[in-house]
């Protein structure tokens, strides 16, 4: 099972109370870090991929929440995120609890295997509405009781918000899992685009991103900021630069400092999980 890990030295395993457990489960993966809230700063990061060509089962998932110690311990705080591609934004004023099956079937059809769940969010002020597999919603409320689970978007749209604050200024932001990427813009600060699309290779992605630059008239000399999964797509940037002149790394931004231990390939790459504690 592929795995990476990060450790500070000041990792202190009878401190666990000082620290907030930030968590991201799906079939690609399981990634969790710890932050120490006396420091403000980030500490570990570990992750568990399945095999290459193959996805975790949800006994896999299981396993590893029995069985990694970190999980054992009682924490500050724990946040869960869950990836997800399926999702409706409401307006806060619009939202009625009641409905939110509803609002999920505006966009999607109802899988009855998934859970609806909703998140308030506050850039912008909307809900959001998302579905996920039952029996991970199951196992993760039954391993962390109280716990209210996220979708990636939740950061995410927190992060992007907070960057776009400059007036007159556009920012534009492709986040990209395993199978689909999130497209994401705002201008002056309000949001005008976010979409979910599916994905097999970088033309995919370039095709999408380009042409929603065609039908929005946004040019060449925008910035385009990337998070998440480019380690599989050596050649995202490369291809991109063709048709974008200035293509950046996102990294997340907060009360909080990294461990020198931390590599830049990993701000960008776990950009939600780490921006989770922003949403508190």
């Amino acid at each position: 099972m592929p795995f990476l890990e990060l450790v500070d030295e000041t990792l202190d395993i009878n401190s666990s109370e000082n620290y907030v457990l930030s968590l991201e489960v799906s079939s690609a993966g399981l990634t969790f870090c710890i932050l120490d809230t006396l420091r403000n700063k980030y500490i570990l990061i570990r992750r568990y991929e399945p095999e290459e060509g193959k996805e975790f089962t949800y006994e896999h998932i299981s396993d590893i929440l029995a069985t990694d110690d970190h999980f054992k311990n009682r924490y500050r705080k724990v946040n869960i995120l869950v990836p997800s591609g399926k999702f409706t934004l409401v307006p806060a004023p619009l939202y009625d609890p009641e409905r939110i099956e509803d609002y999920f079937r505006y966009n999607h059809l109802r899988d009855e295997s998934s859970a609806i769940i909703s998140n308030r969010i506050t850039m912008p002020d909307a809900f959001i509405i998302f579905s996920l597999p039952a029996p991970l919603k199951t196992m993760l409320g039954s391993s962390f009781p109280d716990t209210q689970l996220s979708i990636h978007l939740r950061p995410l749209l927190r992060h992007i918000a907070y960057r776009s604050r400059n007036p007159g200024g556009r920012y534009i932001h492709a986040h990209l899992e395993k199978s689909f990427f999130n497209l994401v813009i705002f201008d002056q600060s309000t949001l005008k685009l976010c979409n979910t699309f599916n994905y097999r290779n970088t033309s995919d992605i370039l095709y999408h991103v380009m042409n929603v630059f065609r039908q929005m008239g946004i040019d060449q000399e925008e910035t385009l900021y990337f998070s998440g999964n480019i380690g599989r797509h050596d050649d995202l940037i490369p291809e991109f630069s063709s048709y974008v002149r200035d293509i950046k790394l996102a990294e997340p931004e907060g009360n909080f400092t990294f461990s020198y231990v931390f590599s830049e390939s990993v701000l960008h790459r776990f950009l939600n999980l780490f921006s989770i504690v922003n949403c508190e």
